[in-house]
């Protein structure tokens, strides 16, 4: 994803943390990292919103959320950041009561402690899937049996890899696979391959970014459209423009792009299930707390959401998606 993408994951992850604290007070600090190229809009936000990595090593925070990137390898241990990301998981795992890995993130979490290598799809995996709950766990208290969540990725790691390495998954999917999935060490590590994060427009704002992508001939596939996502009207409306795109790739199709509407239900589809397995993990981080931490203090950025100092939450995003 392009760095405009860079405010907009802040304000989901702003947003869900905002709405599952309700009485909890946190305060957050975003932190990058820095082998990924920027343009000068996202290197002014970075210096204006972000503290340098170097500054979290000394740092102590409750917890940590580390987002993923869109990979330029097959192989995340040819990844520029691939260093910093291993001290960033090996920091989490030692300094924090629990930490969140999102997408790529958790595949490279697994490949750095576990040594699992993610596998990859034959089609993306895009769109909203059902889910069924098949753990008890505290993140998953109150959850419903069935539920949905969002994905966006082209890489998958093995369910039975990950129980015979002795992580507990708590939610998978028939057609999408194993989305939550836990292992303890000094600290909880969450992993998720969706993304409960999204906002009801991302996976169209996904989709349409890579039709542009395609009819400027910047990558020679054509995107699926997201499943679970549309009606019959709008779906047949999107297969007839792909049929026309294929045939015949042009700029200026992209004035014709059809006016479609995602499903209704979708606005609330998966967003009372995030705030309420972010609200678990939010009260398992303030309760798991044995000893009172000391304040450190850290300048803050302008801009910065601060809730209050006392659950103390470190996001290092890295913007785009597996």
């Amino acid at each position: 994803m392009p760095d405009s993408a860079l405010e907009g994951t802040e304000h989901q992850f702003i947003w869900l943390l905002a709405n599952a604290a309700k009485d909890i007070p946190i305060s957050l600090a975003l932190f990058s990292l820095p082998e990924l190229c920027r343009g000068e809009r996202a290197r002014r936000h970075l210096s204006q919103h972000y503290f340098s990595i170097n500054d979290l090593w000394n740092s102590q925070f409750d917890a940590l959320i580390l987002t993923g990137t869109e990979p330029i390898s097959t192989d995340l241990r040819n990844e520029p950041y691939w260093a910093s990301m291993k001290r960033v998981c090996d920091w989490a795992a030692e300094n924090t009561v629990s930490s969140i890995f999102s997408c790529l993130a958790a595949h490279a979490c697994v490949l750095h402690f576990e040594g699992i290598n993610r596998q990859p799809l034959s089609e993306k995996c895009f769109g909203v899937f059902d889910e069924a709950k098949v753990a008890d766990h505290i993140l998953t208290s109150k959850a419903s049996p069935r539920m949905k969540f969002p994905h966006s990725r082209w890489n998958t790691i093995n369910g039975h890899v990950l129980t015979s390495c002795g992580f507990q998954i708590l939610t998978r999917s028939t057609e999408a696979g194993v989305n939550i999935f836990t292992k303890s060490r000094q600290s909880l590590l969450v992993h998720f391959q969706g993304h409960p994060e999204y906002g009801a427009e991302i996976l169209f704002n996904e989709y349409k970014r890579d039709i542009r992508r395609f009819i400027r001939n910047e990558q020679n596939r054509y995107p699926q459209i997201p499943k679970g996502y549309f009606d019959r009207d709008a779906y047949d409306l999107l297969r007839a423009f792909q049929m026309r795109a294929m045939s015949d790739r042009h700029q200026a199709l992209l004035d014709h792009f059809p006016n479609v509407r995602l499903r209704p239900e979708l606005t609330a589809a998966w967003s009372a299930v995030a705030i309420s397995i972010y609200r678990n993990w939010l009260l398992f981080v303030k309760t798991a707390k044995l000893i009172k931490r000391p304040q450190v203090a850290l300048p803050v950025a302008d801009g910065l959401p601060t809730l209050s100092r006392r659950v103390r939450l470190a996001e290092v995003t890295n913007v785009t998606r597996a």
